[in-house]
């Protein structure tokens, strides 16, 4: 970590040491706004301490980051274009990064003092997409170039229906646990409140087994808040340290010799494919645009191999060439994925394409242990702390009625597998926004009915997130770039 200050001058260290403080600022307000969607159920459900359900959600946070992978990360990197992203000036790339951070920032803030549970995946979307949007207009170039449609498209998909799943899903969830466990002898507690429990069993704590299914499925929520959000942080400092000190952060510096080896083995084999692929289009539909494309991808692959010609170490190219490389590398991963889509290439030549595609991608898709580390620790710290105002509005002013211990399971269940699968799939969703959407439909489910005034602020606060957050960035970003 130190090597970044190293070799600067004092005032850029200065820029690249306040950049990191932001981000991972970011990251610890992410933490303690979020905190509620995993440790809310647990508290008002009187299954463990409040102080202890914080503790352990903030150690399962820590090792969501630690082991959650990369997958989210650079689908937040991405979402800016690479020529948008590599070529800018040092002025330009501080000024998105600062803009950037201090709208999320910002709204985050805000809508946690109002004690409304707003997402801090669409506030970080937002403030990309403002930064993209003010650019092209500040450049004067076109504004569908200024974002990664097909990546900002499936971004946009995930978060508008990620929280109807959640509805849907945990209110199934509740549905099947009435119907087989209503009548049951031993398992009939479940559907009891808190107070119910007390009541009749003079118990202030759930039954074991339910108070063990309560604790996992917290333990579940977090360790997949942590993957999916935690890496969101990843992608950021990765976005800030590519924009700033690119020298250092566009390839992969720690490859090792067979890392690069295996990279061109790759990249012969990704030739050897789209030259036979192209024979055969040739001899079989005289189809000349997509011969085209093939061409176009060889000619690429060949400029690739080209550029790695005798490399044992990435350290030998100059800045020039990290540049090209990055570059011709996400063409190829690019063209890989048109070629996964089109219809006339097997299951076996998916397969194939899709793990070359990995291979290459390991060369500019990365991120030091460190960075992964002061993510880790931030988000768990954030988790630590400032929970809960958040806390008393999942738990108290969703339903009418006190959370069941059913209910609070099956929104627990349903955010945990619904996030740990997005985050496996590269998808960054709202962790709130499935949690409160799944408390919400199991309180419909089981008639206890909602609190509209909470819901109609929940989704005015999801509503305004990304306009506001693409506005803020970019009037921050256009103030920056006469300021810094």
């Amino acid at each position: 970590m130190l090597y970044l200050f190293s070799c600067s001058d004092l005032n850029h260290s200065l820029w690249i040491f306040l950049a990191l403080f932001f981000v991972l600022f970011y990251e610890a307000i992410n933490g303690f706004h979020d905190t509620a969607n995993a440790v809310s159920t647990l508290i008002y459900t009187r299954a463990i301490s409040a102080h202890i359900a914080v503790i352990m959600s903030g150690f399962f946070n820590f090792m969501g980051v630690l082991l959650g992978g990369l997958t989210v990360a650079y689908a937040i990197v991405h979402l800016l274009p690479n020529d948008l992203l590599l070529n800018t000036t040092s002025k330009n790339a501080l000024s998105m990064v600062f803009s950037m951070l201090l709208a999320a920032i910002i709204w985050n803030l805000f809508t946690w003092y109002l004690c409304l549970p707003a997402s801090s995946s669409h506030s970080l979307i937002g403030a990309i997409i403002g930064i993209g949007l003010t650019n092209a207009i500040v450049t004067g170039s076109s504004l569908l170039d200024a974002l990664n449609i097909p990546k900002m498209t499936s971004v946009f998909l995930s978060l508008i229906f990620s929280p109807i799943i959640g509805l849907i899903i945990a209110g199934g969830l509740i549905f099947l646990l009435r119907y087989f466990l209503k009548n049951n002898k031993i398992f009939y507690r479940i559907h009891m409140t808190p107070l119910e429990r007390e009541k009749i069993d003079g118990k202030k704590i759930p039954p074991l087994l339910i108070r063990i299914a309560l604790i996992l499925s917290s333990i579940g929520v977090s360790y997949a808040h942590g993957a999916n959000d935690g890496q969101k942080g990843i992608g950021l400092i990765m976005l800030v340290l590519i924009g700033i000190a690119p020298a250092s952060f566009l390839v992969n510096l720690h490859a090792d010799k067979y890392e690069i080896n295996y990279t061109k083995k790759t990249l012969n084999n990704l030739e050897e494919y789209y030259l036979k692929k192209t024979t055969n289009t040739l001899n079989e539909t005289n189809n000349s645009v997509t011969n085209s494309q093939f061409y176009d991808f060889i000619k690429n692959i060949q400029s690739t191999k080209l550029l790695l010609k005798n490399i044992s170490n990435y350290n030998k190219l100059s800045l020039k060439q990290r540049f090209q490389l990055r570059h011709f590398l996400l063409y190829i991963s690019e063209s890989i994925d048109r070629t996964v889509k089109s219809s006339n290439v097997s299951s076996k030549e998916k397969y194939f394409l899709i793990d070359s595609k990995k291979i290459i991608l390991k060369t500019i898709e990365y991120a030091p242990m460190w960075i992964i580390l002061i993510v880790a620790l931030s988000l768990s710290i954030g988790t630590m702390i400032g929970w809960k105002r958040i806390v008393v509005t999942i738990g108290e002013k969703i339903g009418k009625k006190r959370m069941t211990y059913a209910q609070a399971m099956s929104a627990q269940i349903t955010a945990s597998f619904s996030i740990g699968i997005a985050s496996y799939t590269g998808i960054p969703v709202s962790t709130t926004h499935i949690l409160s959407s799944s408390v919400a439909g199991t309180m419909l489910i089981d008639g206890d009915g909602i609190q509209m005034k909470t819901v109609k602020n929940i989704a005015l606060a999801w509503m305004l997130t990304l306009p506001v957050s693409i506005l803020l960035s970019g009037f921050l970003y256009w103030m920056a770039l006469f300021l810094i």
